[in-house]
């Protein structure tokens, strides 16, 4: 007999943030959930107050556009948290994170292959990336003191801030939880100032020496959008923190605290990287804005900076490890955890090398758009599909008798969706690399676009008939 509970708390010793998260990938039952869709927001605002949102949004500016050009971006690019959100609402649905609800849309075996592409790679390059912008403002926090950034110090300071991130990610869903309504206070805080000392120098009217116009503007235009939405687009996995709420709550109400949080912070943080970029040079970011800021808060900004960058890496490394599970390793989720970690920090300290952390920067989130976009809309179609609805308990089932097994344990509909449409999507960057579509467009990057409405109209299609009636949550 499930032991009782009062409505919104968890049971006694369950999902707590002293103790270790003890679930994994396994199904949520519905005496342990507990907790309101309210809570989604701070955990959403929390990860973009951070170094990488302010060095986008100075990158549009770097790009090309106007002041009011960029603006539009950031709230263009932002509204794709929408779709964050909306994939949210399947995590009260099955009591499952994500890693699993996608068993629905690719077969069990299918699944492990999306997870280890879509979910662990991605999410551990991820990581480095923020790891590797955490470090640079450890390092000159460091110099601060006194101390020479040396070799060896760089070392142990990157191991010291990945160790406290993969803390928090082993511990899991409660401590994030319970932490981030904190952590975005204090980095609202801290961004108040800074956003104080922006807006008192920022050009309002700026706009480049050279306007870009027609096709220029327009693949200009194109390539910020999608590098805006690369962050809500890299949280197909937002079911991971919403498995614990209860199967009742309001689906609205997941959506909203979801997007609003997420939307929120991207944009207000995002736009102040616009602004500083319109009188300063925003190649360097943290060079830059240390030279708008007062000598005494130097510090204290850099300081924040590392701790915005442990609350997105510490989100990443939580799905991280539930991939790994979800791929079929036999681990426990504390464990996953700290070999994503692992992992991590052997490619920061690599990437480390590399002389342009913009560009790289860049480069990476908009490619990874041609995979996470298609993947975004083919389990967005999914919930729409089943209106919502999954049973947690058959999402388990990996055996051939399974209701998601399908056809050798692989859902063909899913999979071509995805295949065809990052293929195509493929042909139409324009980044690391011109695909012939983008340069029969004269540079217009339409990966994003193509990639989407490709994959959600092949998985629509694909499925249509298959899905005869919701999936019932058996409650």
């Amino acid at each position: 007999m499930a032991a009782s509970t009062t409505p919104g708390r968890p049971g006694p010793g369950v999902d707590v943030p002293t103790r270790v998260e003890s679930h994994g990938i396994d199904h949520i039952p519905d005496s342990e959930r507990h907790g309101h869709p309210r809570e989604l927001f701070a955990v959403w605002a929390a990860v973009n107050v951070n170094y990488l949102s302010l060095v986008v949004g100075g990158a549009l500016v770097l790009m090309g556009l106007g002041l009011a050009q960029a603006l539009a971006v950031i709230v263009v690019g932002n509204l794709f948290w929408l779709l964050t959100g909306f994939l949210a609402i399947s995590g009260p649905a099955a009591g499952a994170p994500s890693e699993v609800i996608t068993r629905a849309m690719f077969g069990v075996r299918g699944n492990r292959v999306n997870n280890a592409v879509a979910g662990w790679v991605i999410s551990v390059c991820y990581f480095a990336l923020n790891l590797a912008a955490a470090a640079g403002a450890a390092f000159a926090l460091v110099e601060e003191v006194g101390m020479p950034a040396s070799t060896g110090v760089k070392i142990a300071v990157v191991l010291v801030i990945a160790a406290v991130t993969l803390a928090i990610g082993v511990y899991g869903h409660a401590l994030i939880v319970r932490l981030y309504l904190p952590i975005t206070l204090a980095l609202t805080a801290v961004f108040g100032v800074v956003a104080y000392a922006v807006l008192g120098r920022a050009d309002f009217h700026y706009a480049p020496d050279v306007p870009l116009t027609g096709t220029g503007l327009w693949a200009v235009l194109l390539a910020g959008v999608t590098l805006i939405a690369a962050g809500p687009l890299s949280y197909t996995t937002s079911a991971d923190f919403s498995r614990y709420l209860p199967a009742t709550s309001s689906r609205g109400a997941v959506i909203g605290w979801t997007a609003f949080g997420g939307f929120l912070s991207s944009v207000l943080v995002s736009s102040l990287g616009a602004l500083a970029a319109t009188v300063v040079d925003m190649t360097d970011p943290q060079a830059a804005l240390r030279t708008m800021l007062p000598g005494w808060f130097t510090p204290v900004f850099l300081l924040a900076l590392v701790l915005g960058t442990i609350a997105i890496n510490a989100m990443t490394a939580y799905s991280a490890g539930l991939a790994l599970q979800a791929v079929g390793v036999r681990i426990r989720r504390s464990r996953s955890v700290l070999v994503d970690g692992t992992v991590s920090v052997a490619l920061t300290l690599y990437a480390l090398l590399v002389s342009n952390f913009l560009d790289t920067v860049s480069d990476v989130l908009q490619l990874t758009v041609v995979l996470l976009g298609p993947a975004m809309a083919v389990y967005a179609v999914d919930i729409v599909l089943r209106r919502g609805r999954y049973d947690g308990r058959a999402l388990m089932d990996e055996t051939p008798a399974g209701p998601f097994w399908y056809a050798a344990g692989v859902n063909p509909a899913g999979a071509v969706a995805v295949l065809v449409a990052a293929g195509a999507a493929a042909l139409c960057v324009d980044t690391a690399y011109t695909g012939p579509v983008a340069r029969l467009a004269g540079g217009i990057d339409l990966s994003l676009p193509v990639g989407m409405v490709l994959a959600a109209v092949l998985y629509a299609a694909l499925m249509r008939g298959r899905v005869t009636a919701p999936v019932t949550t058996g409650r």
